[in-house]
This record gives C-alpha cells, sequence and structure tokens, in this order.
C-alpha cells in the first residue's frame, strides 16, 4: 500500500480541496473524516473513490475492496487535509450524490429557508432524521450538507436523509398545488399548543427560517399556518436547531415508534 509523506503530493492537494464548495463542485466529491462517518458513509450506499488512513484497518481494506484507492500516511498528512483539528485516523473522498430524491410516499418533509450557520443545519438534520421526516428542501442560501462542519454536526443522519437544494419558493408552489400543507415557524404565527388541530395535513412541509430574518416574506405568503413556540420565560426567541427540533417532535408525536 502507497504511503504518503509530503503534504505537496497530488492526492494530498485533491482531497485538501474537497474542505471548501468549489473544490467539492470540480471534483465532484466530498471528504469525510473519522471512521465512524466513513462507515456511515458506505451503510448509506455512498460510493467511496479514495481515503487515506494513519495504518492499515479491516476499513481500509473494505474501502479498498470497494474500489477506493487507498494510501497511508503520516499524521500531519492527515492534519493538513482534514478540518478537525485532531483527525481520528482516516479519511475519505466519496462522490457527490446526483439529486437526492426525496420519497414519493413521504408524510413530513422541511423547508430550510436560508439556514446559513452549519452547526444549526447539521443538528436539523440529525434530527430530522431521529423524529421522522423523510426529506428536507433547502434554499440557495443554505450552508452545503457537504461541507466538513455539517457532517459532524450531523453525525451521518445527512447521508441518510435527502436534501434537495432548489429555488424554494417555486417548489413549494408546486407542493402546496399538490396538496402539501405549508407550516411556517415565525415569532408572530399562533400559538403552537393551542392550534395543533390546525396541522392536521397527511402531507405537510415544516419551514424553518434564516436564524436571523426568518423566513423570507415570499415563502412566507405561501404558508397555510404559521406557528410559533411560546416563550414562558424572557428569551424572545430560540435557536434555529433548537427550535426546528422541537417543532419537528410536535408534528410527529402521534407517528408509531
Amino acid at each position: 500500500m502507497e504511503k504518503i509523506t509530503s503534504a505537496a503530493n497530488p492526492a494530498v492537494k485533491r482531497l485538501k480541496a474537497l474542505s471548501d464548495a468549489k473544490g467539492r463542485k470540480e471534483h465532484g466529491a466530498f471528504l469525510v473524516e473519522g471512521e465512524v462517518m466513513v462507515r456511515e458513509a458506505l451503510a448509506s450506499g455512498l460510493s467511496p473513490l479514495e481515503a487515506l488512513f494513519e495504518a492499515e484497518t479491516p476499513l481500509s481494506g473494505e474501502l479498498a475492496g470497494r474500489g477506493a484507492f487507498v494510501r497511508l500516511c503520516d499524521r500531519h498528512i492527515l492534519e493538513t487535509v482534514c478540518d478537525t483539528r485532531t483527525p481520528q485516523g482516516c479519511c475519505a473522498a466519496f462522490t457527490l450524490p446526483d439529486g437526492p430524491a426525496i420519497p414519493e410516499n413521504a408524510s413530513r418533509l422541511l423547508a430550510l429557508d436560508g439556514v446559513q450557520d452549519p452547526g444549526n443545519l447539521g443538528t436539523i438534520l440529525r434530527t430530522a432524521d431521529a423524529a421522522g421526516f423523510e426529506g428536507a428542501y433547502l434554499s440557495p442560501l443554505c450552508a452545503d450538507v457537504y461541507s466538513p462542519k455539517v457532517q459532524r454536526a450531523a453525525m451521518g443522519s445527512g447521508f441518510r436523509v435527502p436534501a434537495l437544494r432548489c429555488p424554494l419558493e417555486e417548489t413549494l408552489t408546486r407542493l402546496k398545488a399538490g396538496g402539501w400543507q405549508i407550516v411556517v415557524s415565525a415569532l408572530d404565527g399562533l400559538n403552537l399548543y393551542e392550534n395543533e388541530k390546525a396541522l392536521k395535513g397527511d402531507k405537510l412541509i415544516l419551514v424553518i427560517g434564516n436564524e436571523a430574518r426568518g423566513v423570507s416574506p415570499g415563502v412566507q405568503k405561501l404558508s397555510d399556518i404559521r406557528i410559533k413556540i411560546p416563550m414562558r420565560g424572557k428569551a424572545e426567541s430560540l435557536n434555529a436547531a433548537v427550535a426546528a427540533g422541537i417543532l419537528m417532535y410536535e408534528l410527529t408525536k402521534n407517528f408509531p415508534c
């Protein structure tokens, strides 16, 4: 197995380029760091291209068996490539999925309107996976699902919850015409716990807005109902990911576990 000792190696430069959106688009790939996350990506059916390992492991052999070009490297090489300060022994490049499909039989979906913080986006996708939401539509202003920071926050859920970047107003207009109920989270909305009966649709899309500006005016106009989580203390609002988590679980609390 080839061993890399120089950060000037073309493979190192290629993998390092995947740390930003431009590099991911250019190479059609994204980087996954650490054994746990690499195994999550494999389990989700993603295709490995190449990988770096500090030492040979069963996982390095599995990746090679899946057709990936696996190389060994010194610790400082991993630190050069990875986004984390203390890489966990390996990283691997996977092919970017080509337009993840939202399940046709879905009943609960997300629409994220300009969620720009990678930690928030990853946490929302992780909670969506746990709560049983089956997919997410992302406006062009959202953070990149395949950025290392989003992946770390999602802890593998970003591989399982299909997240489709799209023109949000156009997409929601089409879905609303197809019978989906559009539920917007807004500070001036109706109290969630006093208006639960209004959330009766078999097909429901929960819209979460930008951390500072909330849901854009155009998307708000498409809403069938605007709801808010009551603030019993003095806080004016909740973090976007926290609010999304509460709302997702409230909107699926009658689903079987």
